[in-house]
């Protein structure tokens, strides 16, 4: 909806006026960074008691505490996607479910993308943190609390939350990243805000409609247990600041650590020049026929205010490449920050000089009942290229070019004949082998930028995820990693050159599995700056069932960046990313810099000469 408003991570101080200069500067940095500390402590646990690797290992997780009017206190240094949207679902839970209506120990679970969610294999737990709480949740009087400060003990002071990937939320692709879908109903179980957690406990009945609706029920039971187990850990620790500084010093903390991001950001927004900047951008097409989508953004800065117009964006697609508000706002939050000020503390104040609008029905804004699953993963790093493209004519010292632009995601699923899940079995009542959903995103390369070269195989922008190691890859699937490796020349060339792109093979070794790819940049390159050149495009390929043991695939087949696809024991699929986009000209670039690339393997002989002028070989170089 393109209403304009400012900044929807802002809320109202709930330390009320005049709150903020109460607080000593000294204080004021110790609370901060103790909040702070909290979200990172639940984030070590989360990552420590989940079940799933996309979660233990990728770290496709985030973590953060509100105030109890949903604005973000501090988070843990996670998902940028994640992190932005994260205040649309704790805004949704808690007008779902009033504070007035919660005990402690509850909490809400939602992942609708149009209540408050991004797309629905993240599951967002929402959970109350009351002042009066005894130590193990049950409700009462913390020490020191309520008699220091006379306040009730059923008042709620602040929000613990967390956002984690499930690698399976049902849906009509193993994995609920389908490239296939043009409803949501397809994309998988659509949760709107309910109360999973009763006084601690989880409502076996609303747990146990979850699990039936899912591909690896004792995986997501486990997941769903860390998230719980997370969000306890910021209860306990914000219990132990309640009681140091009581709930009146801990809300006006609050304030003035909310109002110190908001002057900071109105300092860094204040030094921009004033005027309207435009970008544009595509993504390369919806998987369903449709290509070159639009997203155009127009960036006003007029003194201490920044505003964001995406008018002239493409109506919302009939396939899963559309985003909801929330994305779009993280996506916005994150490359403002990234020009302005990276170290301003990210909190609901950061947020408040930023104006967003999005109009409705589009690839920015869609509206029910769009599919969405690739809004969150692709059309959120188009929104960050092209504001960040907008805000690189107001700062162009700040510019940097265009990263890898996708989160390559692949998806892969079936069931494994070499393990048995207890209870499965096929239809003749044998043994049927044990389910899995496998998911991950790749690396690819990061844009130059004035102070140097792009990073090469690294997750860019919205994704701040590791990769599955391939250990861990090959314990838990049936699958196995065949190559891993830097694609030779895939930067773009500059005076500083982009990041390279990786590529990575991976062999179905036991059953047949559902290949589902959801990627970008392998039409539209990622841009160059200030005469740098385009990054080398992204490609997927299935190497087909190989003659013999030894060889690396078959014959192959380039696929789309979007498709759904049956694969079979000894197919591989093998994916290649994008480079990141070059700074300068190629021709300014430092020779001793040229021939290490060439020593390392980064960029050819043949390169070297063609694109550099630099003979690695020649006498005279």
């Amino acid at each position: 909806m393109s209403d304009g408003r400012a900044g929807d991570g802002g809320t109202e101080d709930p330390g009320g006026p005049g709150a903020a200069d109460e607080i000593g500067p000294v204080t004021l940095e110790v609370l901060r960074n103790a909040c702070s500390a909290v979200a990172e402590e639940m984030n070590a646990t989360l990552l420590r008691t989940a079940y799933s690797p996309n979660i233990t290992d990728r770290r496709d997780c985030s973590c953060a505490i509100f105030d109890p009017d949903s604005g973000m206190i501090a988070q843990a240094e996670n998902i940028p996607v994640h992190l932005g949207a994260m205040p649309f679902s704790v805004a949704a839970a808690l007008a779902e479910h009033p504070p007035e209506t919660l005990a402690p120990g509850d909490a809400i679970a939602v992942n609708d993308p149009f209540r408050g969610g991004a797309h629905l294999p993240d599951v967002t737990l929402v959970s109350p943190i009351f002042a009066g709480e005894f130590e193990d949740g049950t409700g009462g009087d913390a020490e020191g609390v309520t008699e220091r400060d006379g306040e009730e003990a059923g008042e709620v002071v602040a929000i613990a939350a967390n956002r984690a990937h499930h690698a399976d939320v049902g849906g009509s692709t193993a994995g609920s990243v389908s490239a296939d879908a043009t409803e949501i109903y397809a994309e998988g179980l659509r949760i709107p805000p309910v109360r999973l957690l009763r006084g601690g406990e989880f409502d076996d009945d609303l747990l146990s409609t979850i699990l039936a609706n899912v591909r690896t029920p004792e995986e997501r039971r486990g997941d769903l247990r860390a998230q719980a187990a997370a969000n306890e850990v910021g209860r306990e620790r914000i219990h132990d600041l309640l009681e140091e500084h009581g709930v009146a010093g801990f809300a006006s903390a609050v304030a003035a650590i909310q109002d110190y991001s908001e002057r900071r950001m109105r300092g860094a927004i204040a030094e921009l020049p004033d005027g309207e900047y435009d970008f544009a951008d595509v993504l390369d097409d919806d998987g369903h026929g449709t290509e070159d989508i639009r997203i155009e953004a127009t960036v006003t800065i007029d003194g201490e205010r920044l505003a964001v117009d995406f008018a002239g964006t493409t109506a919302q697609t009939e396939s899963p490449i559309n985003a909801v508000r929330a994305v779009t706002a993280s996506a916005t939050y994150y490359a403002v920050r990234c020009v302005t000020d990276p170290e301003i503390p990210p909190n609901a104040g950061c947020y408040r000089p930023i104006e967003l609008s999005t109009p409705s029905g589009t690839v920015v804004d869609a509206e029910p009942p769009a599919a969405v699953v690739g809004g969150n993963l692709e059309v959120s790093q188009r929104v960050t290229d092209v504001v960040l493209g907008a805000l690189a004519e107001a700062a162009p010292e700040r510019a940097v070019a265009a990263g890898q632009g996708t989160m390559n995601n692949v998806t892969l699923g079936g069931t494994d004949p070499g393990r048995q899940d207890h209870g499965a079995s096929d239809a003749n009542g044998e043994p049927g082998g044990s389910p899995y959903a496998f998911y991950e995103t790749q690396g690819g390369g990061s844009g130059a930028h004035a102070a140097g070269d792009g990073m090469d195989a690294v997750h860019v922008h919205m994704s701040n995820t590791r990769n599955t190691p391939a250990e861990v890859l090959e314990t838990a699937y049936p699958l196995r990693v065949e190559r891993y490796a830097l694609r030779q020349d895939s930067a773009g060339a500059g005076a500083f050159r982009g990041g390279l792109g990786l590529r990575r093979d991976i062999r179905i070794e036991r059953g047949s599995a559902s290949l589902s790819l959801m990627g970008e940049r392998r039409r539209t390159a990622p841009y160059g700056i200030r005469g740098g050149e385009d990054g080398e495009v992204g490609t997927d390929v299935v190497l087909e069932r190989p003659e013999s043991e030894q060889a690396v695939g078959g014959s192959s087949e380039v696929l789309p960046a979007k498709c759904t696809r049956r694969l079979e024991a000894g197919d591989i699929v093998s994916v290649r990313t994008p480079g990141g986009g070059g700074f300068g000209d190629p021709a300014d670039r430092d020779r001793d810099a040229v021939l290490r690339d060439v020593r390392l393997g980064k960029c050819s002989i043949e390169r070297a000469r063609s694109v550099y002028g630099v003979d690695p070989e020649s006498d005279e170089e």
